[in-house]
């Protein structure tokens, strides 16, 4: 084997390690079950936040809902894979009490096409600087995007996941809920 090819398969290997490293870091910081902080649920609920009209939407009116808070950016591949998906089980869940919200750490304009582009049928806001600190504060401790909060109708932390989610886990996550 010349140098070079050793160089290259041992980088190869260097950079699944990482990989491999990233995912389980991401596994470890996914959190199924009760909020740590009891109200942080009530506090994610009082978020006021743009909406794509220019006004402001107070979460709080969607009190006693099944709230699926996903944080994203259109920037971001996991997060455009899912949104589909995430429109489907909006569909087929409003009349069982579920509710998407989109948290888009993004710029109006590119969140405006975005929505048009895929049909999102649910809210899609704009959070700043601060969205992303109350998403760490929930447990989204390395930032990552997506990032995803069940609220139950208590206004309480049901499940927390960290990056793209599969239809499998959505519903798996929501039906115990229902």
């Amino acid at each position: 084997m010349t140098p070079l090819r050793r160089t290259l398969l041992l980088a190869g290997v260097g950079g699944l390690a990482a990989v491999a490293g990233y995912v389980a870091h991401l596994a470890r910081i996914s959190d199924l079950g009760g909020s740590a902080v009891p109200d942080l649920g009530e506090k994610i609920l009082g978020s006021r936040l743009l909406g794509l009209d220019g006004v402001a939407l107070d979460l709080t009116a969607f009190r006693g809902r099944i709230l699926v808070v996903n944080y994203w950016a259109t920037w971001c591949a996991p997060c455009r894979e899912e949104i589909p998906m995430f429109v489907r089980i909006q569909r087929e869940y409003a009349a069982k009490n579920v509710q998407f919200i989109g948290i888009a750490i993004d710029q109006i304009a590119k969140v405006r096409e975005f929505a048009k582009e895929f049909q999102v049928n649910y809210p899609l806001l704009i959070g700043a600087m601060d969205s992303m600190a109350l998403s760490r504060e929930a447990g989204n401790k390395a930032g990552v995007l997506p990032y995803t909060l069940i609220i139950n109708p208590l206004g309480q932390i049901a499940a927390k996941l960290v990056g793209g989610i599969s239809e499998a886990r959505m519903r798996s996550t929501l039906q115990p809920l229902l």
